[in-house]
C-alpha cells in the first residue's frame, strides 16, 4: 500500500488545500490509465484543484463559463459541496481500485476550511479503508493571512472561505480609500454568510454599509439583498415578510430611476423578482406573477443581447408560478425555455421533472432526472425522485437501490429514510423500517411522515395503542398527510371499528380523492354491512381507474 502525507491547512490554498493536493498526486496517473474517469468527474476535479484545469479539459459547461462574471448571476448554495465531495470520492475510488490502495497522513486537519473537513468525512463514510486508509498526522498550522481568490470562492461557493476571508480583508479596508472594492466585497461576504445560515451577521454588514455609503445601486443591493435575508431566513423566527416588502420597495424606488436603460432593466428587474418572493411569502400569488412578467418584459426589451442568466431564471420563476396556479402546460413551456438557454445547468430539470411527474409523465420525468445524474456531480434529489418514479412503476428493487445510493450521498436526507422505511415496511423487513425511522427522527424528531411510518411497523407488530399514538402525533403536526388518516383508519378496521375507520378513510379522501382509497372505503363499508356505499365507491373507482383489476372484480361480485 502506497504512503503519502497531506497538509490541509487552509492557509496553504484555501477551500479543498487537502483534496487538490490529493488530486494531484492521482490525476496525473489517472489520465494515462483512464482518462474516461477523469472526464466523468471533470467538474469536481476543475472546482476542488484549479491548478489541474489545463490537463483536466471541461466536458459538462454551463451557460455561466462563458459570461463575464457580472452577468453570472447564480451563485452556487450551500450544498453543492457535497456534490463535489461525493464525486471526488467517486473518482478516487475507482482509481483506486485500479491503481491499488493508498494510505494518507492527513496534517492539520483541525486547520483545514469545510470543504475538505466534508471531503475527508466522505472519503472515510464511501471507501472501504482497505482501499482508502486516512489517518490524522500532527497540527502545527500556519500563520499569516488567508488566501483570497474572492472570484474563485463565489463562483464555486465556497461560502465559508468567502466569509473568513472576505471579513479579513474587509477588516483591513478603508470605505474611503476604495468605496467601489469595499461595497462590492461587502456584498459578496454578506451573501456568503446569508448562505451559510449566519443571517443575523449579514444583517449587520448591511447596516454597516447603509451607515457610510450613499451610493444608489449599491444602497439598492443592500435593500433588496435584506429583503431576502427577512423571507428566506433559515429560522422561521427570523422572517418578516411585511419588512421584507420596506426594504424591498426601498429598493425598487432607487433602480426605477437609473438613467441607463440597459441598467435599470437589470437591476429593476432583479428587484421587481425580489419582490415576487415578498409577495409569495405575503400569500399574493397573482400579484407575484404580475412582478415577474414585468421583470421579463423589460428583459427582452432593453436587454436582448446580455443577462441571458437573468431572463432564464426569471422564465423559471414565472414556471414555479404558473405550476402554483395550476397552469402546467405553461410552466412547463417556461421551464423548457430556461432549460434550452442553458442546457448544461441542471437544477431546472430536476423542477421540470418534478412537475412532469405530478402530471403523470413519468418517462418524462425519468429523461429529466436522468439528465441531473449525467450533468451534474452527484445529486441525491434526483436518485430521490426517480426512486419514487421506479416505485410507482412497481419496481421495488430499482427503488430501493436509488434511495440506497441517496442517503449514501447524504445520510441526512430525511425524506429518504422516509421512503426507504415505507418500502421495507411493505417488504416486511420491520426491524430494517424501524431502524430507518429511528435515523430519520434523531434528525427531524416530529416529522410526521416518520411518525406515520412509525404507526405502520407498530402495526405490522400488532402494537396497536402505540401504532395509533404515532398516527394522532402525525396528523397533529399535519393534519393533511393522508397516508397518516389512511394508516390510521387500517388500524381501525383490523380492530373491529368500522365506523373510524369509514371516518378516516371519507377524511382522506377530501384530501386527495383516488381509487385505492375509494376501494378500502368500500371495502369498510362492505364489512359493516353497507353494500350500496361500497357499491357507490367502487363505481366511482372504477371511473377514476378503469382498468384496475381489484376494482373491476370487486364490482362484479358486488
Amino acid at each position: 500500500m502506497d504512503t503519502i502525507i497531506l497538509d490541509a491547512d487552509r492557509r496553504i490554498d484555501g477551500p479543498y488545500t487537502f483534496g487538490a493536493a490529493l488530486l494531484a498526486q492521482l490525476v496525473p496517473r489517472a489520465l494515462e490509465r483512464r482518462p474516461d474517469l477523469v472526464a466523468a468527474h471533470d467538474i469536481e476535479i476543475r472546482a476542488a484543484a484549479p491548478g489541474l484545469r489545463e490537463v483536466v479539459q471541461a466536458r459538462r459547461r454551463s451557460l455561466a463559463e462563458s459570461l463575464p462574471r457580472g452577468q453570472r448571476i447564480l451563485v452556487p448554495g450551500a450544498r453543492r459541496s457535497l456534490r463535489i465531495a461525493n464525486g471526488l470520492a467517486e473518482f478516487v475510488r475507482d482509481h483506486l481500485r485500479d491503481d491499488g490502495p493508498l494510505a494518507v497522513t492527513v496534517t492539520n486537519l483541525d486547520a483545514a476550511d469545510p470543504t475538505d473537513t466534508e471531503l475527508v468525512a466522505v472519503l472515510r463514510r464511501r471507501l472501504d479503508p482497505g482501499l482508502l486508509r486516512i489517518q490524522e498526522g500532527p497540527s502545527a498550522p500556519a500563520t499569516g493571512p488567508l488566501r483570497s481568490d474572492f472570484d474563485r470562492y463565489r463562483d464555486e461557493g465556497f461560502h465559508h472561505a468567502m466569509a473568513e476571508s472576505g471579513l479579513e480583508t474587509l477588516n483591513g479596508m478603508a470605505y474611503d480609500d476604495d468605496p467601489e472594492g469595499w461595497q462590492h466585497l461587502l456584498q459578496r461576504i454578506a451573501a456568503a454568510l446569508e448562505a451559510i445560515e449566519r443571517e443575523d451577521e449579514a444583517r449587520e454588514l448591511y447596516d454597516r454599509s447603509r451607515r457610510v455609503s450613499t451610493d444608489p445601486k449599491h444602497r439598492a443591493t443592500i435593500a433588496y439583498a435584506t429583503a431576502m435575508t427577512l423571507v428566506r431566513h433559515h429560522d422561521p423566527a427570523g422572517r418578516d415578510p411585511e419588512q421584507a416588502l420596506a426594504w424591498i420597495n426601498e429598493a425598487i424606488t432607487i433602480t426605477s430611476l437609473l438613467p441607463d436603460p440597459r441598467e435599470r432593466a437589470f437591476h429593476l428587474g432583479f428587484d421587481l423578482n425580489g419582490r415576487a418572493l415578498v409577495e409569495v411569502r405575503r400569500g399574493r400569488r397573482e400579484a407575484a406573477m404580475e412582478l415577474v412578467q414585468r421583470a421579463i418584459d423589460l428583459a427582452e426589451a432593453d436587454l436582448p443581447d446580455e443577462h441571458p442568466i437573468h431572463r432564464l431564471v426569471l422564465y423559471a420563476n414565472r414556471a414555479q408560478l404558473l405550476a402554483m396556479a395550476g397552469r402546467a402546460e405553461q410552466a412547463l413551456a417556461d421551464y423548457t425555455r430556461a432549460i434550452e438557454a442553458d442546457p448544461g445547468y441542471p437544477d431546472y430539470y430536476l423542477d421540470r421533472g418534478n412537475l412532469l411527474h405530478k402530471l403523470g409523465r413519468r418517462e418524462e420525468a425519468l429523461a429529466d432526472y436522468e439528465s441531473v445524474i449525467r450533468l451534474s456531480p452527484p445529486f441525491p434529489e434526483a436518485y430521490y425522485n426517480r426512486a419514487e418514479l421506479r416505485f410507482e412503476a412497481g419496481d421495488v428493487e430499482g427503488a430501493r437501490a436509488d434511495l440506497d445510493h441517496t442517503l449514501e450521498l447524504d445520510p441526512e436526507f430525511v425524506a429518504a429514510y422516509v421512503n426507504r422505511s415505507g418500502i421495507f415496511v411493505a417488504l416486511g423487513e420491520v426491524e430494517a423500517a424501524r431502524r430507518d425511522v429511528e435515523r430519520g427522527m434523531e434528525l427531524t424528531p416530529r416529522d410526521p411522515h416518520l411518525l406515520c411510518v412509525l404507526g405502520q411497523i407498530e402495526m405490522a407488530e400488532r402494537k396497536y395503542p402505540e401504532a395509533r399514538i404515532a398516527f394522532d402525533q402525525a396528523l397533529e403536526l399535519d393534519p393533511d398527510l393522508v397516508a397518516a388518516w389512511a394508516s390510521r383508519a387500517e388500524l381501525a378496521y383490523e380492530r373491529g371499528d368500522h365506523a373510524a375507520a369509514v371516518d378516516d378513510l371519507t377524511q382522506a379522501l377530501k384530501l386527495e380523492e383516488n381509487a385505492e382509497l375509494l376501494f378500502n372505503r368500500s371495502v369498510v363499508h362492505r364489512a359493516a354491512g353497507l353494500r350500496e356505499q361500497a357499491r357507490q365507491d367502487l363505481l366511482r373507482a372504477a371511473e377514476l381507474a378503469p382498468g384496475d383489476e381489484d376494482v373491476r372484480r370487486a364490482l362484479a361480485e358486488a
